[in-house]
């Protein structure tokens, strides 16, 4: 995939080839009339690695599907008048099957090859199964391709609700297809048993084999995934490094950063949060002299535009790699932009502009918690969290042309001011675009980088957990509230003695300190979005849970203002929802974002959790 100069383009080509078969029969590329004996394959290190990179090559295909699923359902993400027939279905939620979003074709390729690779590494490498043996390059390789089914298999059921088992034995999309579409029992005409010894092996039969088909919810998802990558991984990740000094390389592909990444999400999914902190806590307290993946000043203030920009390995985990010169491109700049050659498909909710503007820095408040009523705001502060919103995650474009970050802040101030006329005359016929996918990148580009996770998603994760985390301390329950307000507002969330630079993920855009901190009190006030006044209060005085609550709602909107857009807002919402088991929390948030005549039936639509998964498996 990436550096695809490295092997040479014919490397690719073959290691494509290799996957679109199995007993002389190719899948995933049916144009190709490549035909290439199996057995006359895998005689070297590079003719495997280039079968893995053709895999992320079929990750990379998933993209612009996982995006628009994970936002567009959200309430960050709304379409434009120039949205297509399918995005249209997707933001109405009335997918039908035909939908190109909706095809979980893109996962069943990408499951047949991680099943192909996998038979091929057993019975040709059998000493990945081995856990006492020497971890070599093979066994890293396994790791990878264990990760990427795994991976796949989870977003899959996180869009449908439950998926189809794929048996190891079904190797390509026409089996697995087959499959699906059988009344019954499968029988698998070419499976092949081989027995193995020492290091060498030997078929030992080919006979048919009955499959009886299965359909795994989340819960059995993340069971047989979590188990299979805890037991069966020695390691993920071959360095290439040492052979082409880029240390981006290792956050490009599955290593073993990204795999506890993967079972954090699983298991916060499935509500086990020691499961969860577990593997979270192992990036976040990493050894690296380095400071990787901690929340310093790496990207703090302007350079937090920079993760978008480049890959990093001080902030990125897992970043599928993009290049328009090796023809590696997606379809992000096209759907956000309104200039140049894009069609401007897509474009942020104003819920989402808001999230970003309603926030003020330096504001002075006089706060009397015993005499809430009395509290005043001596000044407002300056509006805007202007280093993650205005110019890193969107923009105001006008003819095609962007406000100037002078015009943008009169605006802002205006408005505090209550100056509404005169703000609105800077605002007229602006429109709101996405500008995340763009930063660093020309108007022909179309090759920007998709982060699977970065730090500040894992930090974010576990400020969640923290949220709901209580454990008994002489008898008495203890929560871990200051660790999640740590993670939010400065990084004290680490201990002193560990010499870290934390910053937190609000500190490091400069909001992390006086009253820029969020925080939770019994006496809790809420502002007014544009000037900033009190009001009015939460009284959460002796109401444990109503405190919880808030918190995590603090975090949520948090996650809104760093990770937009980035394919994961739809899941925080279905999570949050099914912890509080309150349907209605999604239902509202999403239907917020609707005209004022559609709200209550997309409101009414998903309090219904049937609709929050594309019933395509029905």
């Amino acid at each position: 995939m990436k550096r695809i100069t490295k092997y040479s383009f014919w490397w690719i080509t073959l290691g494509l080839s290799i996957l679109f078969m199995t007993s002389c029969e190719k899948f995933l590329n049916p144009e190709q009339e490549l035909r290439i004996v199996e057995d006359n394959l895998y005689k070297d290190w590079y003719e495997y690695r280039s079968v893995e990179m053709g895999m992320y090559a079929l990750q990379q295909k998933l993209v612009e599907q996982l995006l628009v699923l994970g936002e567009l359902r959200g309430d960050l993400l709304e379409i434009t008048p120039n949205a297509s027939a399918d995005m249209v279905e997707v933001y109405n939620f009335n997918i039908s099957k035909a939908n190109a979003f909706a095809s979980p074709t893109g996962f069943f390729k990408l499951i047949a090859a991680c099943n192909n690779f996998i038979r091929i590494l057993e019975t040709e490498k059998p000493y990945v199964l081995d856990p006492d043996s020497p971890v070599n390059n093979y066994d890293k390789l396994y790791g990878e391709v264990l990760c990427m089914r795994a991976w796949a298999y989870f977003n899959a059921v996180r869009i449908y609700g439950k998926v189809p088992y794929i048996h190891e034995s079904l190797t390509t999309i026409g089996e697995i297809e087959a499959y699906l579409e059988s009344p019954g029992t499968y029988i698998d005409s070419v499976h092949v048993n081989f027995a193995r010894d020492g290091y060498y092996n030997d078929t030992v039969f080919n006979e048919p084999i009955e499959l009886e088909k299965q359909y795994y919810d989340t819960d059995l998802v993340v069971d047989t995934y979590t188990n299979q990558l805890k037991n069966r991984v020695k390691a993920v990740g071959v360095n290439h490094f040492i052979e082409n000094n880029d240390d981006t390389w290792e956050v490009t592909i599955w290593n073993d950063y990204a795999m506890d990444a993967l079972m954090g999400q699983m298991y916060l999914t499935q509500g086990d949060l020691v499961q969860a902190s577990t593997h979270f806590l192992r990036i976040m307290n990493n050894p690296s002299d380095t400071y990787r993946y901690h929340i310093d000043n790496s990207f703090s203030y302007s350079a937090w535009r920079r993760i978008f920009a480049l890959i990093d390995n001080r902030e990125h985990i897992y970043t599928i790699w993009f290049n328009k010169s090796n023809f590696q491109q997606n379809a992000f700049q096209s759907y956000f932009e309104d200039w140049g050659p894009h069609q401007f498909k897509l474009r942020p909710t104003y819920q989402a502009v808001l999230k970003w503007e309603s926030v003020f820095r330096n504001a002075v408040i006089n706060e009397d918690q015993n005499n809430p009523d009395k509290s005043e705001v001596i000044f407002p502060g300056i509006p805007s969290d202007f280093y993650r919103g205005f110019g890193s995650s969107y923009l105001y474009v006008r003819n095609s042309v962007s406000i100037s970050g002078n015009e943008y802040m009169d605006m802002l101030m205006l408005r505090r001011d209550g100056d509404d006329r005169s703000s609105r005359a800077i605002m007229e016929n602006m429109d709101t675009v996405v500008i995340k996918y763009s930063v660093g990148r020309n108007s022909f580009g179309q090759d920007a980088n998709y982060t699977i996770y970065r730090a500040a998603g894992i930090h974010l994760y576990m400020a969640e957990i923290y949220t709901y985390w209580v454990y008994i301390q002489n008898d008495l329950p203890i929560t871990n509230t200051n660790a999640a307000l740590g993670i939010l507002n400065d990084g004290s969330n680490y201990t002193l003695d560990a010499g870290r630079p934390e910053m937190g993920i609000r500190g490091r855009v400069g909001l992390g300190g006086g009253n820029d901190v969020v925080s939770v009190r019994n006496i809790n006030y809420t502002h007014d979005p544009f000037t900033n006044e009190i009001t009015g209060y939460i009284d959460l005085t002796g109401n444990f849970l109503g405190k919880q609550e808030y918190l995590e709602e603090l975090v949520m909107e948090e996650k809104a203002r760093e990770l937009a857009f980035e394919g994961e807002r739809f899941y925080d919402l279905m999570r949050v929802a099914k912890r509080r088991n309150d349907p209605s929390y999604l239902a509202e948030k999403v239907a917020s974002k609707f005209p004022a005549d559609k709200r209550d039936q997309i409101y009414n639509h998903l309090l219904d959790e049937n609709n929050w998964y594309i019933n395509y498996f029905e």
